[in-house]
């Protein structure tokens, strides 16, 4: 069995043009967490590090 993805939240969320300056993922993104399934977590996962670079 897969290992559980965790939030990438680091709870000092600060919106700027839609997207949090912390963790890089966009309003959308924070807001389905909990409902998507592995496969977009890992994508989510990899735009947000993308937009942090």
């Amino acid at each position: 069995m897969a290992k559980k993805i965790e939030s990438p939240c680091l709870s000092t969320c600060q919106l700027k043009g839609g997207l949090c300056t912390s963790c890089g993922r966009s309003v959308e993104e924070i807001r389905q967490w909990k409902s998507m399934k592995r496969p977009e977590k890992v994508t989510a996962l990899k735009r947000a590090n993308q937009r942090r670079k």
